[in-house]
């Protein structure tokens, strides 16, 4: 059985950083990993994808203040966050897929991703 167990959330000032950890269970083989975000009201947004090959997708809201990282040896990635604005607060969901990172063209994150996290709540204060 296949878990995603997010951590590392919370609330912090805008400015501030947080890193989220995501470790992972019962899955031998992922070709995708990353994060999601959804806010009430709105849709799951994809944030930040890591494929096999290390090769990574951002979306441009975050582009120069997250960064994706995975360490193997731990079966663990990681989404470290700097300069949160308050439009960056959001449940956070770790993701994973034995498929690609994107579909279509251009290339946007799949919204089928196989296994999802739980979530963990990122607050921005202003």
């Amino acid at each position: 059985q296949v878990q995603l167990v997010e951590s590392g959330g919370g609330s912090v000032q805008a400015g501030g950083s947080l890193r989220l950890s995501c470790v992972a269970s019962g899955v031998s083989y992922s070709s995708c990993w990353g994060w999601f975000r959804q806010t009430p009201g709105k849709e799951r947004e994809g944030v930040a994808l890591m494929k096999y090959d290390s090769r990574t997708y951002y979306i441009d809201s975050v582009k120069g203040r997250f960064t994706i990282s995975r360490d193997n040896a731990k079966n663990t990635v990681y989404l470290q966050m700097h300069s949160l604005k308050p439009e960056d607060t959001a449940v956070y969901y770790c993701v994973a897929d034995p498929r690609s990172c994107t579909v279509g063209y251009p290339p946007r994150p799949r919204p089928d991703f196989a296994y999802w996290g739980q979530g963990t709540q990122v607050t921005v204060s202003s």
